[in-house]
Formats: structure tokens, C-alpha cells, sequence
């Protein structure tokens, strides 16, 4: 025993030998890292192979290298596949090319599977992703063009419970609509969203309410409004197209005529107060004006009456007037004073005798 372990110690690997060694156990790393990465993409290989998705190895491995999971493009392409989508651009690298820009390619192949099945809808591939990229759900904008979508107008939730607009007779008119639109999928990508048919539709209905003659037309025909509403064609630029539009509700409101044409009556009646006013103020001024005139008149008259009696004394000295002379002007005065106090009595005892 000691000599065979004495001759196995003194035995030398040469150094082909350990070369060889090494070799071989690079070989297995090599194999257990491939056969490890087969097994790993071996069931998505499979289950494409097995339906026909042709998805080949090689591009699960550039899946791998490229960051894309497998796990989303290779069932999204069995879908594809399975529902008999004909679309020439569904192919792997654009699915990959989909992924990669941050897209939704499960959804966007659903989308197309609807609008397959619908067999109305026209929708390509490059059309579907060119959607999801905008932000949009591409998947419920086929399913609202399969089964149209209700807005109501004034829109769930809004401070306004209803559409007010006024007759040409003045009646207002409470009006409650539904409308009914489905998806233009051409128009989908910058078209307007449903706050603008809501807004659009309400234009609509003020502008057909106001050009009718009276309320009891509009309730009396209310279709008239969806008539005139759908002829403005107001789902142009929009994402969606106006199937119809029904009138849910028309209530009689208030007789805004009337209340306009009062406040009106009322407005008039303050700027005639207004004006009457400033007439009055002028005439107090010129009546205070001729008050001040007529004072002034006689301040003149008193002073020239003060100026009499020096007159007459100047008129005896130089002896242009007689004492004689000044008795008859005495007895004229006394004869004028006289015949106004009497016709001042006759006058005052008429007015008495009037008012008796």
C-alpha cells in the first residue's frame, strides 16, 4: 500500500494532459450555459412552432439581446395567428419595433382581432399602433364603434342640469339630450374628444330653439331640433361620428321676454325720472336767478326813489318847481294810491266771493 501511493505521488501530469482538462471543462460550461438558454425559449419556440407563428430561435435570441420579452411577442403573435389575421405588416419586428416604442402590443392585436370579427371595421396594423402611440385605447375605440357609445348633453356630474335657450317669443325652454356616436378610427389620432361634441351639441340645440317662432313649435315638434342639429355636421374634426341625437327632456322655464321687456319699462322709467329731475333742478336755478334779478331791480328802484327828494329840493332852489306844483303832484299820488287800494279791495272780495 505504501509503495502504490509512493509511485502515484512520484507519477507527473504531463501538461497536454491538464490543457485537455481545462478544455473540457470549458466545453461544459459552454454546453450547461447553452443548454440553459435553450431550455429558457424553448416552450415560446415550441408553441409558436406548434401554430404556426413563425417565430424562429434565432429571433428569440435577438428578442434577448434586444431587451424584448418573449412572453408578450410571441403570444400576441399566436393570437394573430390563431384569429386569421391577413395583415402582410404583422410581422415579429414590428410587433418588436411596437414593444420597443413603449407601446401595447397585446392590446393593439386585440383591437385588431375585434375589428377583424366585427368585419365592418377597417383597421391595419400600422393604423392600430399609430393609435396606441397617441395615448389612445385602440381596443375601446373599436369596441365603441361595434357598440356606439350614449353621451348625454349636458354632460354626468356638470353644474347645469339642462340646456337653456329662449324662443323668439320669449319663453325659455329646458332641453335634456342623449347622443349617440361611435368611433371614427380615421379621424381618432388629433380629433376632438367628447367635451367638444358635448359643447358643439349644445350650440346646436340653443341655435335651433332660438330660431323657432314660438315654444309651443319646439314642443310640439321636437325632432326638428335633432334635424337641425345633425344638419350643421357637427362631428366633423372630431373622433367620433353622430349617430343620432334624441331630445330626453323639454321643460317650459321662465318668460325671459317678458322679465327683459319689464326691466326694460323699469330702466326707461328711471332715465325719465332722471331727466325730469335735471328740468327741475334748471328751473329752481332760473326761478333763484330771476329772484335775484328782481331784487336787484329794486335795490336800482330804491335808490332812484332816494334820489327824488334831493331832486325836488334842488328843483325849489333854482325855482323849476312851485309849491303849487308840488301839491298837484301830491294830490295825483294820493290819487293814483287811492284808485289801487280800491281795485286791490274789488279784486280781493271777487276771490272771496269765488271761493264761497
Amino acid at each position: 500500500m505504501s509503495e502504490s501511493m509512493l509511485l502515484i505521488g512520484q507519477a507527473e501530469i504531463s501538461p497536454i494532459q491538464i490543457a485537455i482538462l481545462v478544455a473540457m471543462g470549458l466545453l461544459f460550461l459552454v454546453l450547461l450555459v447553452i443548454g440553459g438558454f435553450f431550455m429558457s425559449f424553448f416552450r415560446w419556440w415550441l408553441q409558436a412552432a406548434l401554430t404556426r407563428a413563425k417565430i424562429s430561435f434565432w429571433d428569440l435570441t435577438g428578442m434577448w439581446f434586444r431587451k424584448v420579452k418573449p412572453n408578450i411577442i410571441v403570444p400576441s403573435k399566436i393570437m394573430a395567428v390563431q384569429a386569421g389575421l391577413n395583415d402582410p405588416e404583422l410581422t415579429t419586428k414590428n410587433l418588436e419595433a411596437h414593444y420597443l416604442a413603449g407601446g401595447n402590443v397585446p392590446m393593439v392585436v386585440r383591437a385588431l382581432i375585434a375589428a377583424h370579427k366585427a368585419k365592418t371595421i377597417k383597421l391595419s396594423f400600422r393604423e392600430a399602433s399609430a393609435i396606441d402611440l397617441a395615448g389612445r385605447n385602440v381596443l375601446e375605440a373599436v369596441q365603441t364603434s361595434v357598440y356606439p357609445l350614449v353621451i348625454d348633453c349636458p354632460a354626468r356630474g356638470s353644474a347645469r342640469k339642462s340646456l337653456d335657450a329662449v324662443a323668439k317669443n320669449g319663453i325659455q325652454l329646458k332641453v335634456r339630450a342623449r347622443v349617440t356616436v361611435r368611433s371614427n378610427l380615421q379621424q381618432l389620432i388629433g380629433g376632438a374628444t367628447e367635451e367638444t361634441i358635448i359643447a358643439r351639441v349644445g350650440e346646436g340645440i340653443v341655435s335651433a330653439i332660438g330660431s323657432a317662432d314660438t315654444h309651443n313649435v319646439v314642443l310640439e315638434n321636437p325632432d326638428m331640433i335633432s334635424k337641425a342639429v345633425l344638419a350643421r355636421r357637427l362631428d366633423s374634426q372630431t373622433a367620433f361620428e353622430i349617430v343620432s341625437i334624441d331630445i330626453a327632456d323639454i321643460d317650459v322655464g321662465d318668460n325671459i321676454g317678458a322679465r327683459l321687456r319689464a326691466d326694460q319699462a323699469e330702466a326707461d322709467t328711471r332715465v325719465a325720472k332722471a331727466r325730469a329731475e335735471g328740468r327741475r333742478a334748471m328751473a329752481v336755478a332760473q326761478e333763484q336767478e330771476n329772484t335775484a334779478t328782481i331784487e336787484a331791480s329794486r335795490a336800482k328802484l330804491v335808490e332812484a326813489e332816494a334820489q327824488v327828494p334831493t331832486a325836488m329840493a334842488d328843483s325849489f332852489r333854482t325855482g323849476t318847481l312851485g309849491i303849487l306844483d308840488y301839491y298837484k303832484l301830491r294830490n295825483v299820488q294820493a290819487d293814483t294810491d287811492m284808485r289801487k287800494s280800491i281795485s286791490q279791495a274789488g279784486s280781493s272780495s271777487g276771490a272771496k266771493a269765488t271761493s264761497i
